[in-house]
C-alpha cells in the first residue's frame, strides 16, 4: 500500500479547506458583531460629549443668572443697613424700586422684608399691606442665623404671582447687628424651563437644575410645574455625590419618567446648584439601530454567498487536485538572484512586454507574477507620469543610454496608488550584442513620498487650526500681487480678529479658547470657494482671506458671511458685551496693482487700518476703506 498515505492527504485536503470556508464566515459574522458594538459605544461617547457641552453651557447661564441676583441683593442690603426702616426711609426705597429698570425676564421682583415677615417695598404692583412672608423657610433661616452669604432656597408658590419661583435672598442688620429683614430676589422657573427647551436633545430628553441637597428647581419636560420642589436626593446621583467629581457622565434610570438614560451633571463652582442634562438612550441608539439592521443584512447576505461559492471551489480543488503541476524553470544565476530580491525585477522585451516578473511582484504591486507575463509593462503606470516613461524606455531601446533611473505612480491590485523608483538597464544578445530589451529593478518609494509630502505640508500650514500659516500666507500674496499686476485684476484682503479674545482664554481656559480658534478657522474655510482663494492663521487670534480677482463689492460680502456665520454659530463669550456670543472685527481693503505703484504690503497695511478701525468702532463690524459696514445685529461695545 504504498500509495495510501498520499491518498488519505489527498482526501483531507478538501476538508480543511471546507473548515477554512466555514471559519472565515464565522469571523466574518463575530468581526461584524464587535463593529456594530463598537458603532453602538461611538454613539453613546458622541452623546455624552454633546451632552457635557451642554451642561458646561447652562451651567454657566445658571451661574450668570444667579449672579445678577446675588448683585442686586448686595446693593439693596447696603441701601437697607445705611437707610434704615423708618416710614421715609421704606418709601424712599418702594420709589427706587417702582423706578428701578432690569431684567425682569431673569429677575421676577426684588422685595424687602422687615424682622417680622411684613412687606417693606417691592418691584411688584401689587396691594402688600398685609401681606407677610415669615412663615417662609429663607426668611426663618436668615432669623436664625447671622450668616449674610446669599441664600438659594427651595421653589415656592409667590403669593404675588402665583407662579412658581427659586428665591435667593440676604439677611440685613440694624445699626447694632441685630436682624433687621430680609432682601429677597426672585426667578421664574418657567425662566429656566423655556430656556431649556430652545436646545434639541430628542424627543424625550429633559435638562434639570437642582440645588445640591437634591431639589428639583427648574426641568425642562415640565409643562405645568409638576416636577418642581421635587427631593431626588434618594436618587444614587446624590447618595453619591460626596465620592463624585464636580462633573462627569451618568447613567441611570429616571425616578420621574422611568426612562433609561444617559446624561451629564455638573456643579456649579459658585453657587449651590447642579445642572443634569440626560438624553433617553432610545433616542441616542435610534440611527444606529436603523443602519445596524442594514449593515447586518448586508453582511448576512455577502457570509451566505462565500459561503456557497466555497462550496463550489472546494469542489474544485478536490477535482483539481490530480492536475498539480511542479514546473522547475532554470534560468541561471538572473533567475536565483531575482527570486531572492526583494525588490520588483522584470525583463522587457522590445515590444514592451513583459517576459519576466519576480515573486515580489505580489508583495509590492499585488499581481501574481504568472499574471504579469506578455502585458505590457507600462500598463499600469499613472496616465501623467506614462508619456515620460514611454521617453525613457524608448531612449534606452534606441541606444542613446545604457541605464536610467526613473520615479512615477503606477496602479496597486488592491490598495492605493503607489510610487516606485525603478532602475532601468539595457540588455544584449549574446551572439549579437545588439540590444534586444531592458531590465527594470523597482522598490516601493511611497512611504518616502508620502514623507516628503506631509514635510512639504507641515511647512505651509499652521499647527492648531489647518489654515495656511503666515509664511505661505506672505508667498500666495506676492504670488497673488504679481498676477493681478500682469492681468490688470483686483486683489482684496480680509483681516479677522476674534473680539475680546483674551478675557475668552481668561474666563473658559486655553483648551477652550483653542477650540474657539479652531471653530474661527472652520468658517473661514467655509469661505474659501475658489482655487486661488486662501484663508489664513496671522498671528494670535487674528486670520486673513485673500481673494485674488475680487473686488471691494465681493469682499464686503465675505466678510458679512464671515461674520454671519459666526453669529448663527453662538460660540458663548459672557465677557463680549453686549451679545454675549464670540464675535469677530474685519478689516478689508481692495487694490488694482495695475493702477499704482504700491507693492503687496500697502494692501495689508491699508486692511490692519481697516480693522483697528473697525475695533475702534466698537466691534463686531466690518470697514472697508474707511466706511464702516454694520450688518443687522451689531451693536457698539
Amino acid at each position: 500500500m504504498p500509495n495510501s498515505r498520499p491518498a488519505v492527504e489527498k482526501a483531507r485536503f478538501p476538508l480543511w479547506a471546507a473548515g477554512f470556508v466555514a471559519l472565515a464566515c464565522v469571523a466574518i459574522l463575530a468581526l461584524s458583531g464587535w463593529r456594530e458594538w463598537e458603532a453602538r459605544q461611538v454613539e453613546l461617547r458622541n452623546a455624552e460629549i454633546d451632552m457635557a457641552n451642554l451642561a458646561q453651557s447652562l451651567t454657566q447661564h445658571a451661574d450668570d443668572t444667579f449672579e445678577l441676583a446675588d448683585t442686586i441683593l448686595a446693593g439693596m442690603v447696603d441701601r437697607m443697613e445705611v437707610g434704615g426702616t423708618s416710614p421715609a426711609a421704606v418709601e424712599k426705597i418702594q420709589r427706587f424700586l417702582q423706578s428701578r429698570k432690569y431684567n425682569r425676564e431673569r429677575i421676577r421682583g426684588i422685595f424687602v422684608y422687615d424682622e417680622t415677615g411684613r412687606w417693606l417695598a417691592t418691584t411688584e404692583d401689587v396691594d402688600f399691606a398685609r401681606l407677610n412672608n415669615s412663615d417662609r423657610d429663607y426668611f426663618q433661616i436668615h432669623r436664625a442665623s447671622t450668616d449674610r452669604a446669599t441664600l438659594i432656597g427651595r421653589p415656592v408658590k409667590s403669593r404675588s404671582g402665583g407662579q412658581w419661583i427659586i428665591t435667593a435672598s440676604r439677611r440685613f442688620n440694624h445699626p447694632d447687628g441685630t436682624f433687621a429683614g430680609v432682601v429677597l430676589t426672585s426667578v421664574d422657573v418657567a425662566y429656566f424651563s423655556q430656556f431649556y427647551r430652545r436646545f434639541d436633545i430628542g424627543p424625550n430628553g429633559a435638562v434639570s437644575l437642582l440645588n445640591a441637597d437634591g431639589i428639583m428647581l427648574a426641568r425642562s419636560r415640565d409643562e405645568n410645574g409638576a416636577y418642581v420642589g421635587r427631593d431626588m436626593s434618594g436618587a444614587p446621583l446624590f447618595q453619591t455625590m460626596g465620592q463624585r467629581p464636580d462633573a462627569g457622565t451618568y447613567y441611570f434610570k429616571s425616578p420621574l419618567d422611568g426612562q433609561e438614560r444617559l446624561s451629564f451633571y455638573r456643579k456649579s463652582s459658585r453657587y449651590p446648584i447642579v445642572v443634569l442634562a440626560t438624553k433617553a438612550q432610545n433616542d441616542v441608539l435610534v440611527p444606529w439601530r436603523h443602519q445596524a439592521f442594514t449593515r447586518v443584512g448586508i453582511v448576512t447576505g455577502l457570509t451566505l454567498s462565500i459561503a456557497l461559492i466555497g462550496f463550489f471551489l472546494v469542489r474544485y480543488l478536490a477535482k483539481g487536485q490530480r492536475m498539480a503541476a511542479a514546473l522547475v524553470a532554470k534560468e541561471g544565476d538572473f533567475r536565483l538572484i531575482a527570486e531572492q530580491c526583494s525588490d520588483v525585477v522584470m525583463r522587457i522585451g522590445l515590444d514592451e512586454r513583459i517576459l519576466y516578473a519576480s515573486p515580489s511582484c505580489a508583495r509590492i504591486l499585488g499581481w501574481d507574477p504568472a499574471r504579469l507575463l506578455g502585458t505590457s509593462a507600462v500598463a499600469g503606470v499613472n496616465p501623467e507620469d506614462r508619456p515620460r516613461v514611454e521617453q525613457v524606455v524608448a531612449a534606452l531601446k534606441a541606444g542613446e543610454a545604457e541605464e536610467a533611473r526613473i520615479i512615477y505612480r503606477v496602479h496597486h491590485r488592491e490598495k492605493k496608488e503607489l510610487w516606485l523608483e525603478t532602475a532601468l538597464r539595457v540588455t544584449r544578445s549574446s551572439e549579437t550584442h545588439e540590444i534586444d530589451g531592458v531590465v527594470a529593478i523597482s522598490r516601493d518609494m511611497t512611504e518616502h513620498k508620502d514623507l516628503q509630502d506631509k514635510l512639504a505640508a507641515l511647512a505651509t500650514s499652521d499647527g492648531l487650526t489647518g489654515l495656511a500659516n503666515r509664511r505661505h500666507f506672505d508667498e500666495r500674496l506676492s504670488d497673488e500681487w504679481a498676477r493681478a499686476r500682469r492681468d490688470g485684476t483686483p486683489v482684496s484682503l480680509l483681516l479677522v480678529d476674534v473680539d475680546h479674545f483674551k478675557k475668552f482664554n481668561d474666563q473658559y481656559g486655553h483648551q477652550a479658547g483653542d477650540a474657539c480658534l479652531r471653530a474661527v478657522a472652520r468658517i473661514l474655510s467655509a469661505q474659501v470657494r475658489r482655487p486661488a482663494d486662501l484663508a489664513a492663521r496671522y498671528g494670535g487670534e487674528e486670520f486673513a482671506l485673500l481673494l485674488p480677482n475680487t473686488d471691494a463689492v465681493g469682499c464686503e460680502l465675505v466678510g458679512e458671511n464671515v461674520r454671519g456665520a459666526l453669529r448663527e454659530f453662538g460660540m458663548l463669550h459672557a465677557l463680549n458685551l453686549p451679545s454675549k456670543i464670540v464675535t469677530v472685527s474685519l478689516g478689508g481693503a481692495t487694490n488694482l496693482p495695475s493702477q499704482g505703484a504700491q507693492d503687496c504690503s500697502s494692501l495689508v497695511a491699508a486692511a490692519d487700518r481697516a480693522l483697528y478701525a473697525a475695533k475702534d468702532s466698537g466691534r463686531d463690524r466690518l470697514v472697508m476703506s474707511g466706511q464702516v459696514v454694520a450688518w443687522p445685529g451689531a451693536k457698539s461695545a
